[in-house]
């Protein structure tokens, strides 16, 4: 007689691997559902990301206490900020049609677009935006000069945004309320902000067709606008633990 095997199993997903237990996928859909997952649409990973770096980036509270320290003790808040070029392209998403068919959309084919500045404060739910023709040096300056008013009064803004060359550069204008901690780079999963670009593009950008570089505009500028007025929404999509140490 075989020796009995101990089974302990984190989860119920690996009680079924282990006792070879046969499932329809709409069981192990609930299970999965039940423990938290989603099916997510992957991004693409760089092929020469260090995946050791990734772990290693954390913003601790240390850190932090070491940058408050280094700017006469003020209180610091955690930024993130990336850049988006939104256009007259826009996805198609998923939408509920009968079982069977394939729904159709219209799609733009012009090239007209502009280059969304977006920056949030989780723990503030808060956030700072603007909107330029083009990504250079010195619309980043501008933007960081918008992300300054946002900032708490008498407050030192961390800010983490990856290392561009518009952002890398000396000539880049920095105000004195905030400091730049670029993390690893090739690795734009630490800046939850991609999270809200892909949130922003499916709800209110997808399936849409803009007539002018206006039109474009006048969207962007509502669907910015619609965000700030949601900072349980910010909150959502931009606290992560391994900064904010929930």
């Amino acid at each position: 007689m075989a020796a009995p095997v101990s089974l302990r199993p984190d989860n119920e997903a690996e009680a079924l691997c282990v006792l070879g237990v046969s499932v329809s996928e709409q069981t192990l859909n609930r299970v999965l559902q039940s423990m938290g997952y989603r099916k997510l649409s992957a991004r693409p990973r760089h092929h020469a990301q260090d995946q050791d770096t990734i772990p290693a980036f954390n913003v601790s509270s240390a850190r932090l206490a070491e940058i408050a320290q280094a700017t006469g003790g003020k209180p610091i808040e955690v930024w993130f900020c990336d850049g988006a070029r939104i256009g007259q392209k826009n996805a198609l998403t998923r939408r509920w049609a009968r079982r069977g068919t394939r729904p159709s959309a219209r799609k733009d084919q012009c090239t007209a677009s502009a280059y969304l500045f977006g920056a949030i404060c989780p723990a503030r739910g808060t956030g700072a935006g603007l909107f330029m023709p083009r990504c250079t040096t010195e619309a980043m300056s501008l933007h960081l000069a918008e992300i300054a008013r946002a900032v708490a009064p008498g407050a030192q803004a961390v800010l983490l945004l990856d290392q561009a060359g518009w952002r890398a550069t000396r000539k880049l204008v920095i105000p004195a309320t905030i400091t730049l901690l670029p993390p690893p780079a090739r690795s734009p999963e630490l800046n939850p902000v991609e999270n809200l670009w892909q949130f922003i593009r499916k709800n209110w950008f997808g399936n849409r067709i803009f007539a002018s570089y206006e039109a474009i505009l006048d969207h962007c500028c509502d669907a910015w606008n619609k965000l700030i007025d949601q900072p349980w929404r910010i909150m959502s999509l931009g606290l992560r633990a391994w900064v904010h140490e929930f």
